[in-house]
């Protein structure tokens, strides 16, 4: 069944693109750094694109960036705030959209419940330490946890 999905996404994902830039020039997204007691970053692997990423997703029409971060980490990877979420940066991506632009939240150990959770979206999720990052991150989540740890100059895009 993933496959399919998979191959769903694949046909539909070119489509999906050329409606956003003629429909909706305008997006938002949000994502979490989540990190554990010893200072690992949570990061996803998604069903339908290579690449390790942070977690997180689109906001969705009424609601604010905050509501749709906690909405996406719990349906992702089953992580419950129940604390401060801390904005770190708003990023421009004009990569994929018009104007796609993604609010990152720090989320510190102690501000949030995990209880891990399957999603037809994720392939596999883990803490993985900074200096010890999966082969196959993405370079954008790189630097954000770069920026994060304070080794580079945050960007403005993403």
């Amino acid at each position: 069944m993933p496959h399919h999905r998979a191959l769903l996404w694949k046909i539909a994902r070119p489509v999906l693109r050329l409606y956003w830039r003629v429909r909706r020039p305008l997006t938002a997204g949000v994502r979490g750094l989540v990190f554990d007691e010893r200072g690992h970053v949570l990061l996803v692997r998604h069903t339908y694109i290579p690449g390790w990423y942070l977690p997180g997703g689109g906001v969705e029409r009424g609601e604010t960036m905050l509501t749709s971060l906690r909405r996406e980490l719990e349906e992702e990877v089953g992580v419950r705030l129940t604390g401060e979420a801390r904005l770190m940066g708003l990023y421009a991506n004009f990569r994929e959209f018009k104007s796609d632009h993604v609010a990152l939240y720090v989320v510190r150990h102690g501000d949030y419940e995990h209880e891990p959770r399957r999603s037809p979206e994720i392939a596999e999720s883990g803490f993985f330490p900074p200096e010890a990052l999966p082969e196959g991150i993405t370079p954008s989540t790189a630097r954000r946890i770069a920026e994060a740890a304070g080794e580079i100059t945050p960007d403005e895009l993403w």
